[in-house]
């Protein structure tokens, strides 16, 4: 079974559909016992760093999520979750994050008004370090993004995929059992799918 945390973040349909695609087993929750029962979780997310850190803290899903990743279960954070699995965003000063991996989150350039943040729309990954989730991808391949804050990891080895939109975004990370995407795989048509099942097949 697959759980989908459920804390009012946004996205939850069309992840849920996405995997429903693929034929997995969904549950879309924030009960403890059932995210715990899965073999397989996903933290989705569309919204601000500060208000989704209210929410998981609002439902008590801080320690359940830190105790999913710490009992090696495949984990994927998308998009805002992403972002919360690491200490803190300039998106919201001092809201803490889950501090499950080193990094830092920053307002995407906009060079001087010429470049449109957020961004919104379909860019092209450059692959690295062999990850997992883009095993038959091909490089170069495009995937939807939607969003104005983007990772620096402080670890580079974690990084599997970048892009570039008025700087280096770090598009996707793996360490260990947890994996995490700054685009929308489900929204991302046929490449996204393909990430979606490699993920499952962990």
């Amino acid at each position: 079974m697959l759980a989908i945390i459920d804390y009012d973040a946004g996205n939850i349909k069309s992840v849920e559909k996405a995997f429903r695609f693929l034929g997995k087993d969904v549950c879309v929750t924030r009960s403890k016992d059932d995210i715990y029962r899965a073999d397989h979780v996903v933290l989705p997310g569309v919204g601000s760093f500060g208000d989704a850190m209210k929410k998981i803290d609002e439902y008590g899903l801080n320690d359940v999520i830190k105790t999913v990743c710490d009992k090696d279960v495949p984990f994927l954070g998308i998009c805002l979750g992403l972002q919360l699995l690491f200490d803190s965003s300039e998106e919201s000063k001092g809201a803490t994050g889950l501090g499950i991996l080193e990094g830092t989150i920053r307002r995407i350039p906009d060079d001087n008004g010429r470049l449109k943040i957020p961004q919104i729309g379909w860019n092209n990954l450059k692959l690295q370090n062999n990850g997992r989730l883009f095993s038959g991808i091909a490089e170069d391949s495009y995937v939807y993004f939607v969003h104005s804050y983007y990772l620096t990891a402080k670890d580079e080895s974690i990084v599997k995929a970048t892009c570039e939109y008025g700087t280096t975004i770090h598009a996707s990370v793996e360490k260990g059992n947890v994996f995490a995407c700054q685009f929308h795989p489900e929204k991302s048509s046929d490449t996204g799918m393909m990430i979606l099942e490699n993920f499952t097949k962990i």
